[in-house]
């Protein structure tokens, strides 16, 4: 029972990470919590690294020629910036209290999206200070527990770009960060042959499940696509935000009992 229960959840984390990779919405973040059902989070998230980046080579494929290079060329400097502190850090911050930062800062600015009523107003031009520092967030979040979107959605989603242009712009952005967790990954042992082995077998669902995503947000209008968006970007910042104060709670219960 517990082996079906584990292919199951591999399975399903596999599929909700090449939907992602196929341009719906955050869809991706939900794999490391999914496979932590089954076992632990650190482990999933180096589990599923090796998947994540077999599904950006599809994605990569399927967006090439939808994608904003202004809004890349600013965002991906900050992240491998922000990827490198993270590795720098790995062993000194808890990976909670960046749970907690994430989900606080991903539930404000949902929130106001759903008040102003509007997933975008007066577009803005992507500045170059404010691109490297949620790029340089983004990097970090997404070393620490595949948790990027909140920031990258608080940069790109003022900025007025099409369903097709944020979805390829996103699936790029990703496909570069996750090529440069590897290293990192594999330096920190989160990467072996057992992770490998496994990963190659849920590479498959993630590719079908790409295309199923491409197919997915052809068909979903432009702004019941930016809807879903800020609306999948508030239930998972609650989640974050919980997943934070739990972490915390836990860690703090365990200082105290030494």
């Amino acid at each position: 029972m517990e082996v079906a229960a584990y292919w199951v959840a591999a399975v399903v984390a596999a599929m909700l990470v090449g939907m992602g990779k196929g341009g719906v919405p955050v869809v991706g973040m939900l794999g490391v919590p999914v496979m932590a059902l089954v076992m632990n989070p650190v482990l999933a998230a180096g589990l599923l690294l090796p998947v994540y980046v077999v599904s950006d080579v599809f994605g990569l494929y399927a967006y090439r020629h939808a994608f904003d290079r202004r809004v890349l060329a600013i965002l991906l400097p900050g992240a491998v910036f922000g990827i490198a502190i993270g590795w720098a850090t790995a062993s000194v911050v808890p990976e909670a209290a960046v749970t907690l930062l994430v989900g606080v800062i991903g539930l404000a600015f949902a929130l106001n999206l759903l008040i102003r009523r509007a997933v975008v107003v007066d577009p803005k031009r992507p500045e170059v200070a404010p691109g490297l520092f949620w790029g340089a967030l983004t990097g970090f979040t997404s070393f620490v527990s595949h948790a990027g979107a909140p920031p990258y959605q608080v940069y790109t989603l003022p900025l007025g770009l099409t369903k097709q242009v944020f979805a390829g712009t996103s699936t790029i952005a990703f496909a570069v960060i996750n090529a440069v967790k590897l290293l990192p990954y594999y330096h920190l042992g989160q990467l072996n042959p057992g992770n490998l082995k496994v990963a190659a077998i849920l590479a498959i669902p993630a590719t079908i499940a790409v295309f199923a995503g491409v197919r997915l947000v052809q068909f979903i209008p432009e702004r019941l696509f930016f809807r879903i968006v800020t609306w999948a970007l508030l239930l998972i910042s609650v989640k974050l935000v919980w997943d934070g104060i739990s972490g915390l709670a836990i860690v703090a219960a365990g200082g105290g009992a030494g």
